[in-house]
């Protein structure tokens, strides 16, 4: 049952071949048993989610029915779930007990699906491996000597290795897209807007968007339709109406413009560009036409980031100071020692450095030639995007540079870490919609491809996207030891 879509699934739920409460036991048992080799979910829920599939047959055998109701599914613990711990994968909020919970949870939640637990992360979903967590790292299901990718690593590999038929997650600068791509399922970010961030504890506000973990662009579409839509709780919320994506999936691609992103091959591994340009022949067949397309600003993409997401690191990660919820050191000598041991002790290495340095470039001096120009740039990128959506409908490119690395092998070297995200981080500056979709393996390793639309482009991303998938089936594969 772990390898059946949301759709089959639901399917079986209603045919009554199996109940809801089945269902979650299966997953909770697999969850048990494989859980402690990948250290993919740091919260189990078993007395929750049990009693949420029980409420999901009462909704069931009253007459309700939807394509989630009943389906378990895990989340990152940076989404606030009340009455569960919500760590964001930091000391810094360990015994922290959220009081609500987050829309996102909330919408799902309404909708009927069940929750086994919540996922490991990189700390306050700064990292591009999963290895900042204060929990330790994630290990990938296809290899426990590599990581999953991160921030999102632990929902991507809970899912991979099947542990729950879906699981949320959140991008910042590829914080979904590159563990999908890294553990072989379909990551889904949406525009900047359509999905509300309120109680989603925020790293950068500007970038940080959350999305999905799913087997299959279909099941993205079902879950999207249930987290997408306006929410008056959050001001960046958009006000727009949410179209059917189930139901626009199988549309012809015949007609369908795609522009290969000349930047994205520069430096890239030959093999990896292989998959791309065989998954560009797949989309010919169905119909669609190819182009190149280049955006001479885009390689200012990492630069850029690296400035913008830790100023906006800083601001937002002032509140945690020890005095109103969260760690705070033992025996404090006054008010100052109480801030800086709190901190200095409550938080890891990597968010110490993107604090230390979005404090630099918002500082006195140093913000017109830092921040003010990163600013700038960002435009010039997302002016790059909108010049070139005048004469393509998507763009296609590979999601990451390599397969997954091992564990350990960048750790000690920010700056080529940083370097994983290099063809995801666009689509953040400027807002856009981009998914990644299994495509291929290197090494026995999965790799994905990475599709980028325009602004509320959601519903051709996952048409194009299933259209691919109704002709390969690099979707379906699944790690050894985990079938």
């Amino acid at each position: 049952m772990h390898t059946l879509s949301i759709g089959e699934l639901a399917q079986k739920l209603a045919a009554k071949q199996i109940s809801s409460l089945e269902l979650t036991d299966h997953f909770l048992e697999r969850l048990s048993r494989l859980n402690p080799a990948l250290n993919a979910v740091i919260t189990p829920t078993v007395d929750l989610a049990r009693a949420q599939a029980a409420a999901a047959d009462r909704r069931r055998s009253a007459g309700e029915s939807g394509p989630l109701l009943g389906i378990p599914l895990i989340h990152k613990d940076i989404f606030c779930t009340e009455g569960v711990r919500t760590s964001c994968g930091s000391r810094m909020l360990d015994n922290f007990v959220s009081p609500y919970d987050a829309t996102v949870v909330s919408r799902l939640r309404c909708a009927g699906a069940v929750m086994l637990g919540k996922s490991n992360m990189d700390e306050f979903a700064m990292g591009s491996s999963n290895e900042t967590s204060y929990y330790g790292p994630v290990k990938n299901p296809w290899d426990l000597t590599k990581v999953p990718g991160g921030s999102s690593g632990g929902s991507a590999a809970a899912l991979a290795a099947g542990l729950a038929a879906f699981a949320t997650g959140t991008d910042t600068g590829g914080s979904i897209r590159q563990p999908a791509a890294l553990t072989g399922v379909v990551g889904f970010k949406p525009t900047y807007g359509r999905v509300s961030r309120y109680g989603m504890i925020a790293f950068a506000s500007s970038l940080d968007q959350a999305g999905t973990f799913t087997r299959s662009a279909q099941d993205a579409a079902i879950v999207l339709q249930a987290m997408a839509g306006f929410d008056p709780k959050d001001s960046t919320s958009v006000d727009r109406p949410v179209p059917d994506y189930q139901g626009l999936l199988g549309a012809p691609l015949k007609g369908l413009k795609i522009g290969l992103l000349q930047e994205f091959f520069e430096g890239l591994d030959e093999r990896n560009g292989a998959l791309i340009h065989a998954a560009l022949a797949e989309f010919r067949k169905l119909g669609a036409t190819t182009c190149e397309v280049s955006l001479p600003n885009l390689p200012l993409s990492v630069p850029t980031y690296y400035v913008v997401a830790p100023a906006e690191c800083s601001s937002n990660l002032s509140r945690f100071d020890g005095v109103r919820f969260g760690y705070r050191c033992e025996d404090p000598k006054d008010l100052m020692d109480l801030y800086k041991r709190s901190r200095g002790e409550g938080f890891g290495a990597e968010v110490k450095r993107r604090i230390m340095t979005g404090t630099y470039v918002l500082s006195a001096g140093y913000y017109d030639a830092y921040y003010l120009k990163a600013q700038k740039i960002r435009q010039l990128i997302t002016d790059d995007f909108r010049r070139a959506f005048e004469s393509v409908d998507m763009l296609i490119g590979p999601t990451t540079p390599t397969p997954a690395f091992a564990i350990g092998a960048k750790v000690d070297d920010p700056i080529t870490m940083y370097l994983n995200d290099i063809y995801t981080i666009g689509a953040n500056l400027a807002g856009l919609p981009a998914v990644s979709l299994p495509c291929g393996f290197v090494d026995s390793l999965p790799m994905g491809l990475q599709l980028v639309g325009p602004h509320f482009a959601e519903d051709s991303l996952l048409n194009a996207a299933h259209g691919y998938q109704q002709v390969t089936d690099w979707h379906r594969r699944t790690p050894a030891g985990y079938a």
